[in-house]
């Protein structure tokens, strides 16, 4: 612990505070392993299907045969995770990846069916939708509540940097292999294996499980819970209405090749510039500590987000573009801290995982749809028209919000509910009240 730098900050704020426990280490450790593995996986399978098949179709049906376990079984995988030990679920949930990711390999050596690929995918994803349920449990368990905020900055700043290593890794391991895919899924493979061993190494505090039956009710428990609690619907509201009207990064191909006409190199160059916007600002939020005043921030950033999206949809410079692609990183960035560590805060223990499979399942599905949308829009609209009118929809829902949800501009410092106080229909909760 002692290797770790200084802050440089006063006493009353460490800015590497969650990082001194072995037990968040750890946590990060495969979190940072499983999420290259899994953008590994995302790139590489999509290059083998289109290379076998010359098929977009193909393509689809990559995103599809994942998301389809989200949407059926979130509910009652975050009913499940909430009934049972947390970290045996996300180290078997690795360890599951790890046997899909193995089978991927021997089907790319053999040339094996499609179907069967598409099956490791489905087996991928529905490891998925349990293992992602657990992680705001584990996280709320490895760090002190008072250390929820630096926690969620260092866990975004790790999960980015994931997330941008991971198609650098993949490509690379591609052509170091003369374009056979089979090593990488096995490198994939070994990642979330290591994942799963550092999940079974963690000692976190007892972990208080749902003691509710099965029903109806407790199903919808975590979905009532976030409607209740309006500063974390708001925060979700106003994610997902960005990520489905500011999609542009979705559209980064045609930009690259038809806007700024800077090929496949500038293209991988754009893909990386939201990384880079995200790790440096998390960084930069870890070392700040608290955010004061969380819900005008979370207001401001998802506006920023707006302006920085008109701005690269209006771009005919790549400078500019790049400038504009980091700040949507790093606007996207505060938000995820902001959103993290109220949900951290608010939830009761025994509702984490309803709660974290629902905020999974709107947060996967706009993401898919964001998607989607955009490429509809650019088809109708063009590419660059799409992306502005997105950014000025994004602006536009931002007052919208504040109007609705008068507590998230009232929000401050988010402080952690004491346990004793926590309830499961929350529509008030403490930081709230002491801002207003």
């Amino acid at each position: 612990m002692s290797s770790l730098p200084s802050s440089g900050e006063p006493e009353s704020h460490d800015a590497y505070a969650a990082l001194r426990h072995a037990d968040f280490r750890l946590f990060v450790s495969a979190n940072f392993l499983s999420g290259i593995a899994r953008t590994i996986l995302s790139v590489i399978v999509g290059w083998e299907l289109y290379v076998r098949t010359d098929s977009a179709l193909a393509l689809g049906l990559v995103g599809l045969v994942q998301i389809i376990p989200n949407v059926v079984l979130a509910l009652p995988a975050g009913a499940y995770v909430d009934r049972h030990d947390r970290k045996q679920i996300a180290t078997v949930s690795a360890a599951v990846n790890a046997l899909a990711s193995l089978m991927l390999a021997i089907l790319s050596f053999i040339e094996g069916p499609l179907v069967v690929i598409y099956a490791c995918l489905f087996v991928i994803g529905l490891a998925r939708v349990f293992s992602s349920p657990t992680q705001g449990t584990l996280l709320a368990a490895v760090v002190p509540p008072s250390e929820y905020g630096n926690a969620s900055a260092w866990s975004s700043n790790i999960g980015q940097l994931a997330m941008a290593l991971g198609p650098a890794v993949g490509g690379f391991g591609v052509a170091i292999a003369n374009d056979a895919a089979g090593p990488v899924f096995v490198a994939a493979s070994v990642m979330l294996a290591l994942a799963s061993f550092f999940y079974s190494r963690l000692t976190p505090r007892p972990i208080a499980l749902s003691k509710e039956p099965v029903s109806r009710d407790s199903l919808l428990a975590g979905i009532r819970f976030i409607r209740r609690t309006k500063v974390i619907f708001a925060a979700i509201t106003l994610d997902m209405v960005a990520v489905l009207l500011g999609g542009a990064t979705a559209l980064l191909p045609i930009f690259a090749e038809d806007v700024l006409h800077v090929g496949s190199t500038g293209l991988g160059v754009m893909r990386s510039a939201p990384a880079v916007g995200a790790i440096v600002t998390s960084f930069a939020i870890a070392h700040r500590g608290p955010f004061k005043r969380a819900g005008v921030t979370l207001l401001a950033t998802v506006a920023g987000f707006g302006f920085a999206t008109i701005l690269f949809g209006s771009s005919r410079s790549m400078i500019l573009s790049l400038v504009a692609l980091v700040l949507i990183g790093a606007f996207d960035s505060i938000s995820v801290v902001i959103r993290t560590t109220l949900e951290l805060a608010y939830t009761p223990d025994d509702m984490r995982g309803r709660v974290g499979a629902i905020h999974f399942l709107f947060i996967g599905m706009s993401n898919e749809f964001g998607e989607f949308e955009s490429g509809v829009a650019a088809a109708i609209l063009g590419a660059t028209t799409a992306v502005v009118v997105g950014g000025i929809g994004t602006l536009l829902v931002v007052p919208i919000i504040a109007l609705v949800w008068p507590e998230v501009h009232r929000l401050r410092e988010i402080r952690p509910i004491v346990e004793n106080e926590q309830r499961v229909e929350i529509a008030d909760p403490p930081a709230v009240k002491s801002a207003s």
